[in-house]
């Protein structure tokens, strides 16, 4: 039969005392009395049949018992202190955390933004940047997080919002200096602006473009898209554009789409939190939010033309 589970309150000074190897430090934590601490411990003691501590003159150690029955204890504790926290306490009131990726921010959501506040007042958003994620081992800080890559991160829940395409993009000026009947070929001797760290760069353009094991300058590198395009708006080269990002710089004038073709990304945009962080309790409100409005962006590839 198995044994009944000892009062949580039992508990609760059990942990606090192996913690302190205290009695008295013990209740003075818990704002109970010492000799309390000292009756739910022996009750917990008796309920378990074996002992947990080893009274000494001055302190306590634990048994072979306590000390592998501790660690359990504390953790299910405080898992239960954050739960709870996160769903009935003041954690509902506290920021809702969003790292977001610098040229998604400034593209994509920063213009929209507004509309979630107006729609729900009563969440405190706070937003930081990332430029790269760094895999599935780094630690999440963040409530949610939007991050380019493959999507496939097995402990994190993604929502995928984009499905971007490439173009050639780049300012009027630089437009008026490009040869007549531009083609892909003599894209090569233009001058090309890179970012690392995308795997869909200029050569899956060119590839695509049936340009095959094309040859061009990898002079200027950037670690961000958002580097890349205000380089291009400012005629310092000509970018590769991606559909998400590009159209409020060609909405402004600032660059001019080269070729009509799209060509497809294998990579993508998304919104993650981690599987095993209780998620915040207004954090369902910014996830409706947000894949509402990419149901209604008018850049969603399923709209439009491929080219692939």
């Amino acid at each position: 039969m198995k044994k009944r589970l000892p009062p949580l309150n039992w508990l609760r000074s059990f942990e606090a005392a192996a913690r302190h190897l205290s009695f008295t430090h013990a209740s003075e934590e818990l704002h109970i009395t010492q000799a309390a601490i000292s009756q739910q411990i022996k009750g917990l003691e008796s309920q378990l049949g074996t002992t947990l501590f080893i009274r000494l003159p001055r302190g306590l150690r634990l048994t072979e018992a306590g000390s592998a029955y501790l660690p359990v204890v504390h953790e299910a504790i405080s898992k239960l202190s954050e739960i709870t926290e996160e769903l009935f306490g003041q954690g509902r009131n506290k920021l809702l955390t969003i790292r977001v990726n610098l040229v998604f921010f400034i593209n994509w959501l920063s213009p929209r933004l507004q509309l979630f506040r107006d729609l729900h007042p009563d969440v405190n958003l706070k937003i930081t940047s990332n430029i790269w994620f760094d895999g599935a081992d780094r630690k999440h800080e963040a409530d949610l997080e939007v991050v380019y890559g493959n999507g496939r991160w097995s402990d994190l829940e993604a929502r995928r919002l984009t499905w971007d395409t490439l173009f050639p993009v780049c300012s009027p000026d630089i437009y008026g200096s490009l040869p007549d009947e531009l083609t892909p070929e003599k894209m090569l001797k233009q001058r090309l602006l890179h970012v690392i760290g995308y795997e869909d760069g200029w050569g899956h353009w060119f590839n695509r473009m049936q340009v095959i094991n094309a040859e061009f300058d990898q002079g200027c590198q950037f670690d961000t898209l958002v580097n890349a395009l205000e380089v291009a708006a400012n005629h310092g080269g000509i970018a590769l554009g991606r559909s998400s990002l590009a159209e409020r710089y060609i909405n402004e004038k600032r660059l001019i789409r080269l070729f009509d073709e799209n060509v497809i990304t294998c990579e993508a945009f998304y919104l993650v939190n981690s599987k095993t962080k209780i998620l915040h309790p207004q954090a369902s409100l910014f996830i409706d939010w947000i894949m509402n409005e990419v149901e209604n962006d008018n850049n969603n590839i399923l709209n439009k033309p491929l080219y692939i």
